[in-house]
C-alpha cells in the first residue's frame, strides 16, 4: 500500500517506520518541509521489500490509499475541512487523544470522540478508522515492549477500511485488535487517558504499552 502521513513529528515517524518496515511505501508531509525530510531520513534505513519513503507539500502530495492524520485534536478537523474532496474514497486514520487543556480529562462530549468528531467533519466517502492512538512514539519504532509485539485497537464502521489498517498493523510486526464500531473510539481514547496519568506512576517514561494477553 501507499501510505501518506500527515505530520512528519515523533509519531508519524513511529508509525512511519512500522508501516516502510512491513514493506508498505510511505509520503510525508509536514508544515516544515525540513522536519518532513529529517522523518523521511530517518525512516529510509527500515524500509523493506523495495517500499519506497518520500515526502511531498500537503498541495501537491498524491495522497495515498491511506491517509494517516498524525495530528492533535482539533487540527485534525481543521485538515480534514482543508484537504476537502481530496479524502474521498480514502481510509483516514485518526490517532489522535483529545486531551484537555490540563491534560487530566477529554476535551470530547461524552457520546462522542476524536475520531467521530473527524468522521462528521470529514468529505463524503472517507473512511475514519481509530488507531496508533494508544502506542507511544518510542515503542512504535521497535514494535515492541518487552518482548510482546505491540497490540494496536482498531475501531471503524468499514469493514474493508479495517481490514487494511490492520494489514499494516500485522505487516509492521504489530498485533491488530478489532474493537468494534467507530464508537468504541470513544473507549480507546479512554483507555489512553488512563495510560497517560499513570506514566508518572508507573515510572515508565512513555515506554509501556497497553496489551492484552491471555
Amino acid at each position: 500500500m501507499n501510505i501518506t502521513i500527515i505530520g512528519a513529528g515523533n509519531m508519524g515517524r513511529g508509525i512511519g517506520t512500522r508501516a516502510a518496515a512491513g514493506g508498505h511505501s510511505v509520503t510525508f508531509v509536514d508544515a516544515s518541509p525540513e522536519t518532513a525530510e529529517k522523518a523521511a531520513a530517518d525512516v529510509r534505513s527500515s524500509a523493506k521489500n523495495g517500499a519506497q519513503v518520500s515526502t511531498a507539500s500537503l498541495g501537491e502530495a498524491q495522497l495515498g490509499e491511506v491517509v494517516v492524520f498524525a495530528v492533535w485534536y482539533g487540527t485534525n478537523i481543521e485538515l480534514a475541512k482543508q484537504l476537502g474532496n481530496k479524502l474521498a474514497g480514502r481510509v483516514v486514520v485518526d490517532i489522535a487523544n483529545p486531551l484537555n487543556s490540563t491534560y487530566d480529562g477529554l476535551a470530547t462530549a461524552p457520546d462522542s470522540s476524536s475520531a467521530e468528531d473527524l468522521a462528521k467533519a470529514i468529505a463524503d466517502g472517507a473512511k475514519v478508522v481509530k488507531a496508533f492512538n494508544t502506542t507511544y512514539a518510542g515503542t512504535l519504532l521497535a514494535g515492541q515492549v518487552a518482548g510482546q509485539p505491540l497490540d494496536v485497537f482498531i475501531a471503524g464502521d468499514d469493514a474493508d477500511a479495517k481490514a487494511k489498517v490492520a494489514q499494516l498493523v500485522t505487516d509492521g510486526g504489530m498485533r491488530p485488535v478489532d474493537a468494534g464500531p467507530l464508537s468504541r473510539a470513544r473507549q480507546i481514547e479512554g483507555m489512553q487517558l488512563l495510560h497517560i496519568v499513570t506514566q508518572g506512576t508507573l515510572g515508565t517514561n512513555w515506554g509501556s504499552a497497553l496489551k492484552i494477553l491471555s
